[in-house]
């Protein structure tokens, strides 16, 4: 190839690329998608976990929302109120009040105090046990199948099976709710940090089927109803429930029961 030929095919490639490079660039200024300093400022104070206990698929996600309008800006529950603070300084508005929340497990049937109704051999997970006769080997059917699904859900290693069962706890758990969606039985559920009487037990079967298919549950008796002078026990379906707002705390129905499931901590 001759010199000329070699100068223009230079020219010709050199051409391209900067029309090319110019057409990018304008293309970028006008189709560029403006982000709002705010999502960045407020994607900066979050915790960055993108556990999605917030509700969207990620940190980002809450961001772009809370700038939006679409989420509160203490849509964080593992930030809590600190971070609902910065957020709340970020987009001019007071954060309010936040309530601490920690994950509880609604069942004492460990190894020693559930029966089981045969021995499972099967893949070590609560869903896909949750599937088998009965609902899982053990008499309960709504008892924890201690197959540690919660677990592998956790994030923050708030949550670990214990004789069988799984144990929140309390200070390490940022109440996220992965371990609520994990759980196939629908034992877990968030309660807010400072209560401290609650029923371990999520079975409705009558008293005398409860008393040949777990030691620890609860058999419907009233005596905790009858002995609450706050009012704050009702039994319902023959499984006795707290009401946190009305409850003083004095422990005399932790006392009167005789099945010791509910517990003052």
């Amino acid at each position: 190839m001759s010199m000329t030929g070699i100068i223009l095919a230079a020219v010709v490639v050199g051409g391209t690329g900067l029309f090319i490079g110019v057409f990018l660039g304008i293309a970028g200024k006008k189709f560029a998608v403006k982000v709002d300093e705010r999502e960045e400022a407020i994607l900066g104070v979050l915790p960055g976990n993108n556990c999605g206990g917030c509700g969207y698929a990620g940190c980002s996600g809450l961001a772009a929302a809370i700038v939006k309008g679409e989420a509160e800006v203490s849509g964080c529950p593992v930030g809590g109120a600190p971070v609902a603070a910065k957020i709340g300084d970020i987009m001019g508005v007071a954060a309010g009040t936040q309530e601490r929340q920690t994950a509880f497990v609604k069942c004492a049937g460990t190894c020693e105090k559930a029966s089981l109704d045969y021995d499972y051999t099967g893949i070590q997970d609560c869903t896909m046990a949750s599937m088998m006769q009965n609902g899982g080997a053990k008499g309960c059917n709504s008892g924890c199948l201690g197959f540690g699904s919660c677990v592998a859900a956790c994030p923050f290693d708030a949550i670990h099976v214990v004789d069988g069962i799984a144990v929140v706890d309390k200070e390490a758990c940022k109440a996220c709710g992965k371990c609520i969606a994990a759980c196939p039985k629908h034992l877990i559920e968030l309660i807010p940090y400072e209560q401290k009487t609650f029923v371990r037990c999520n079975s409705n079967a009558k008293g005398k089927v409860q008393l040949t298919i777990c030691q620890a549950g609860c058999i419907g008796c009233r005596l905790c109803e009858k002995n609450c002078e706050a009012g704050a026990i009702t039994v319902t379906n023959f499984l006795a429930h707290i009401d946190a707002d009305k409850c003083t705390e004095c422990g005399v129905c932790v006392e009167k029961c005789p099945r010791k499931i509910i517990t003052l901590r």
